[in-house]
């Protein structure tokens, strides 16, 4: 039981760090562009998980097989994307909105198993779509605003982010865990740093005062060590220590941080429509990951678990 406890504290510590990162974010590519930011992000975070293998789990050398190579590579494109579409939209839309428009990658992963993995969709998984399309709408438009760009954007990160999990669910199984996040990082730092190249100002990288403002270092503090590296290890270490259920539940929280980080340091508030819209959003993503015997269990539990009186 220690354990559990233990390793669901470990998860939602990471879980408020992922909310807390919209926020940072935003701050940090006001500085350093959006590919940039994300190429010394994740060149720092491949290093880090590099040097743990290397003192740690010399023998996993032997691990990099071009199978998976090929597995990281293609999940690693499409965690790509996901971070690329989140940072750039963040340059045009809130860090509440980008967090629970992000948090539909929950929602859509049923969707896509449809056509990727050949697996049914239940009434849960469209009654939580339902829900959350209901939810961006509500969230996202308004009577006088129409669909932001930036929110367009966040959406794209979404779908990345529900076939990113479809694929990872379907090639992790076959692989040692720490090689093929090297791989996954590693793919997604030489595709920024492509981009940074081909369409950015990456001279900034480089520049002493870009690197040493406040706001890039401790974006790239908090984003490449904790929120990137360790975040990988320690769900893929602790994950194993709790239920599917309890992680759903945890998961779904990364918004929520992500509403009242935003909250606390920059005044942003919601309205009570674009609320409603969140509360949607949460909802079916919550509905979506949890089975309907869960939700039963969940509401008997204490009725059953009472003691009965003694005959």
């Amino acid at each position: 039981m220690k354990k559990q406890l233990w390793a669901e504290f470990t998860l939602l510590l990471i879980t408020v760090v992922w909310g807390a990162t919209f926020l940072v974010v935003q701050n940090a590519i006001a500085v350093l562009p959006p590919n940039t930011f994300n190429g010394v992000r994740f060149t720092i975070a491949t290093a880090f998980l590099a040097a743990i293998l290397l003192l740690f789990y010399p023998n996993m050398r032997n691990a990099f097989t071009p199978k998976l190579i090929r597995h990281g590579v293609w999940i690693g494109f499409w965690l790509f994307l996901i971070y690329a579409f989140q940072t750039i939209g963040l340059q045009y839309t809130t860090p509440s909105k980008a967090g629970f428009i992000t948090g539909l990658a929950v929602v859509l992963v049923p969707l896509f198993s449809i056509f990727l993995l050949k697996q049914k969709l239940g009434w849960q998984a469209i009654a939580g779509v339902a829900a959350a399309v209901l939810g961006l709408y509500l969230l996202t438009i308004s009577e006088t605003i129409g669909l932001n760009f930036g929110d367009v954007l966040v959406f794209g990160c979404a779908i990345s982010g529900a076939l990113q999990l479809v694929f990872t669910g379907k090639y992790a199984p076959q692989h040692p865990a720490l090689p093929l996040a090297i791989v996954q990082l590693l793919t997604v730092a030489v595709i920024s740093w492509l981009c940074g190249f081909l369409f950015e100002d990456w001279h900034k990288a480089f520049d002493a005062d870009a690197m040493l403002d406040p706001n890039v270092t401790w974006g790239l503090l908090i984003t490449a060590i904790p929120a990137t590296a360790i975040a990988f290890l320690a769900q893929t270490a602790f994950q194993k220590l709790t239920t599917p259920t309890r992680m759903a539940l945890i998961f779904a929280l990364e918004p929520v941080f992500a509403a009242i980080t935003s909250f606390v340091f920059i005044d942003e508030v919601l309205t009570a429509r674009q609320l409603f819209g969140c509360f949607l959003i949460l909802s079916g993503m919550l509905v979506t990951e949890l089975p309907f015997k869960t939700w039963f269990q969940f509401l008997f539990a204490r009725k059953k678990s009472m003691p009965t009186a003694e005959k």
